[in-house]
């Protein structure tokens, strides 16, 4: 796995992305709050999530009860365990396109 997805990285880039995206102030950013603590509304709470999901490659899950998407620390934790998920699974490499002339119409 790289150096850049240790837990420390992944958690300090998180909790960048959420600054940044909600215009606060980075140190208001614990793994104890939610985005509601940050008082970041719905539609911010989406951008952070694509910014997440962009920045570390991943696609976060959509209304998964077993992962929590509410708090700093619920993100940190998804995010780590999609990562060790997709290091444990590469996806496979990508075949070359056929040199077979598309079907007649």
């Amino acid at each position: 796995m790289s150096d850049d997805f240790t837990p420390d990285n992944v958690r300090k880039t998180i909790f960048s992305i959420i600054a940044k995206e909600a215009g606060i102030d980075e140190s208001k950013v614990t793994l104890d709050s939610t985005l509601k603590d940050l008082e970041i509304p719905s539609l911010d709470a989406i951008q952070i999530i694509f910014e997440i999901e962009d920045h570390f490659k991943i696609q976060m899950p959509d209304r998964d009860p077993n992962f929590d998407t509410e708090s700093v620390k619920g993100l940190v934790d998804t995010v780590e365990k999609l990562l060790a998920d997709k290091a444990a699974n590469p996806p496979p490499p990508a075949t070359p396109p056929t040199s077979n002339p598309p079907p007649a119409a």
